[in-house]
């Protein structure tokens, strides 16, 4: 239970300051700033959790890193349903701590999607978001397992480089789909939005929650055949 509770923390607290800082700086491609601040609000999360929290489940903290470990044999499948309930309710819970921040500081006008993903840069095209969330998700789920490989020997760097590559894919995806490579971040805004009004982003809510875990599919099989023996 201890380990399901540390999913849940540390998702909602991805939410909580990924999302918040979106909200708050906005991401218009024009200046840029807010893409970096954005990227680096979700890199750092990470850095900080994976020190807070890993050491107790792993800090997975997105039900596709999850799905990476679990088909690469590093947990259950029970595990594996408690992680992702665990960080659905967590991102649910860190939109909902916006929703109420905003709200109670009257700030409704900023709202918007509570920094839920869309399909606005790629001019709402479903086959390209999904390209975009596969490849990135791809590239961030296959680093996580290289990095916690017990053959790398990164010790107390894995963190870091984690972190260091969400902010790198976050990046290139913010102005395309506003980056997941989460499910559980991408449906607890998308979720709260709604509840609050606002449907669109729960239309391609799907989008998000398929690309990110095919993504981390296909990372889990290229790195078990790159690490085989045979």
């Amino acid at each position: 239970m201890k380990k399901y509770i540390a999913e849940f923390i540390g998702t909602c607290v991805l939410v909580t300051l990924g999302c918040g800082t979106a909200m708050l700086v906005g991401c218009d491609a024009a200046s840029g700033s807010g893409y970096l601040l954005t990227a680096l609000a979700f890199g750092l999360v990470i850095v900080g959790m994976a020190y807070c929290v890993g050491n107790i489940s792993g800090c997975h903290i997105n039900p596709a890193v999850s799905l990476g470990v679990l088909i690469n044999g590093g947990m259950t499948g029970k595990d594996f349903c408690g992680y992702v309930i665990a960080q659905c309710l967590g991102a649910l819970t860190g939109a909902g701590v916006l929703a109420a921040i905003f709200s109670l500081g009257g700030l409704t006008d900023m709202t918007g999607g509570f920094g839920s993903n869309g399909l606005a840069g790629v001019n709402g095209s479903v086959a390209a978001g999904l390209l975009v969330e596969i490849v990135l998700t791809f590239i961030f789920v296959l680093t996580i397992l290289g990095v916690t490989s017990k053959k790398a020997g990164q010790g107390s760097f894995g963190g870091l480089i984690i972190g260091l590559t969400l902010t790198l894919v976050h990046i290139l995806g913010i102005g395309l789909t506003g980056t997941s490579v989460n499910p559980a971040r991408s449906f607890g805004p998308a979720i709260v939005a709604a509840i609050a009004g606002n449907a669109d982003p729960i239309k391609a809510l799907y989008v998000f929650i398929v690309g990110p875990l095919v993504g981390a599919a296909l990372a889990a099989f290229t790195y078990k055949a790159l690490e085989s023996d045979k």
